[in-house]
């Protein structure tokens, strides 16, 4: 395993492989690695020859008074969980080699980043959609891969990969999650063991929601999941939003496939989830 630094060297190292015929998967992250990148890494290292995790806390995804500074930063662990999970480089740079200060240029993603997380983040994908476009052009990728979780996240990497003519697919993989149902994110770290226990009732609920989803229109289905929601003390909701898997349109009661997202506050701590609904 090569751990790189700067952009020029990954660069180099990726052409080398591209030009020998490797298809190479990228796996970007934020570090504070755990089994839901574990998921990521392992799909890679079988899709491709070769495999790349970036780890780089973005600066541009957290408002003014998020958790940018705070955010957890276990740079060993995270590079021995790499090396266990046989990556072939893990890509480290500085805030200043990928957004030093003659840097200019953003990506914007119309619509799809102004509504769920980002009315309440409104440069959050923007700050996103920026650090992957830098990503996929460094690392050459033909495999990008992305967790559900972030479900509006990966919907506008996909959007943004059409639209700009990006040659690297991007590999979407499901929700990995703790015994309790809640999902795995590198957040968690911040719930207090009751806080924690308190969040495991989110996936029940979206659960339950799931199995009425035949039975119940759309309205009604999401008036309930926040009634259940607002009990979970301490919570407070961002949203409760029910679109559509493909785009993240309005969805109504000819939708065949939708997606039920919610985001909420236990305490400090930010938690999004959702659930695929089908007819």
């Amino acid at each position: 395993m090569k751990v790189i630094k700067t952009i020029s060297k990954l660069q180099k190292a990726a052409f080398k492989h591209l030009k020998n015929g490797d298809e190479i998967g990228l796996v970007p992250t934020m570090g504070a690695l755990h089994q839901g990148h574990e998921s990521l890494i392992l799909k890679s290292k079988k899709n491709d020859d070769v495999t790349i995790v970036s780890i780089f806390v973005n600066p541009l995804q957290f408002g003014p008074n998020e958790d940018y500074l705070k955010y957890p930063r276990p740079i060993k662990k995270d590079l021995q969980f790499c090396k266990k999970n046989h990556v072939d480089y893990v890509f480290m740079p500085t805030v200043n080699e990928m957004f030093p200060n003659s840097h200019k240029t953003f990506v914007e993603v119309r619509d799809l980043q102004d509504i769920m997380c980002g009315k309440f983040r409104p440069a959050h994908f923007r700050g996103v959609a920026t650090v992957v476009a830098k990503l996929l052009n460094i690392s050459y990728a033909c495999n990008t891969y992305f967790g559900m979780k972030d479900f509006q996240q990966l919907k506008i990497i996909e959007q943004m990969v059409k639209d700009l003519n990006f040659k690297t697919k991007i590999v979407s993989c499901p929700i990995v999650r703790e015994k309790s149902g809640l999902a795995i994110s590198s957040r968690n770290t911040y719930l207090s063991p009751q806080e924690k226990e308190m969040a495991s009732k989110i996936y029940k609920i979206l659960k339950k929601a799931s199995i009425d989803f035949k039975n119940k229109n759309l309205s009604a289905l999401k008036q309930t999941a926040l009634n259940k929601l607002n009990k979970i003390p301490k919570i407070k909701i961002d949203y409760v939003d029910i679109v559509n898997f493909k785009d993240l349109s309005f969805a109504d009661k000819n939708t065949k496939k939708v997606i039920l997202a919610v985001a909420v506050w236990l305490g400090k701590t930010r938690l999004i989830d959702n659930i695929i609904m089908t007819r």
